[in-house]
């Protein structure tokens, strides 16, 4: 009942112009193909804003599902996976690198072993979606694109 009311302001403000999600946001959101996501990546690779890097490194996670062998596509896993940690190891109260990272865990096969972040993102997220701030715009996401 709580997440219906929490979806159903959010959509309402959406509608009326809140929703002021910026661009990469969008646009990751949206990607629907391989070619489409590398082109996310050649655009947004070289930005240094950490958010924005949330994105392209998950994007580059999921090029590995794209490689024929198997050992190819879990040294790319791993390859992305160990820059994703050290991203929120040195910027741990970044609401997008723990939203990418819930999402990926919970859409990853456990055989990656991939999933002990779980719920502490979980955690941060929820107390995210109760603080008003500038982030506003990702609830929807959040709340969309996770168990939350």
């Amino acid at each position: 009942m709580i997440k219906s009311a929490i979806l159903g302001v959010l959509f309402f403000m959406s509608i009326i112009g809140f929703n002021n999600a910026p661009d990469f946001v969008v646009e990751y959101h949206e990607l629907a193909t391989k070619d489409a996501e590398l082109s996310y990546i050649k655009k947004y690779k070289n930005n240094k804003e950490v958010s924005i890097q949330a994105y392209v490194v998950s994007l580059q996670m999921k090029q590995a599902k794209y490689r024929m062998m198997p050992w190819s596509k879990l040294k790319v896993f791993n390859t992305e996976k160990n820059k994703l940690e050290t991203l929120i190891s040195k910027n741990p109260n970044n609401i997008h690198l723990r939203y990418v990272r819930l999402v990926i865990q919970e859409n990853t096969p456990s055989i990656l072993g991939y999933k002990s972040s779980i719920k502490k993102d979980k955690q941060f997220l929820k107390e995210a979606l109760q603080k008003k701030d500038s982030t506003n715009y990702l609830h929807t996401y959040i709340i969309n694109n996770t168990s939350l």
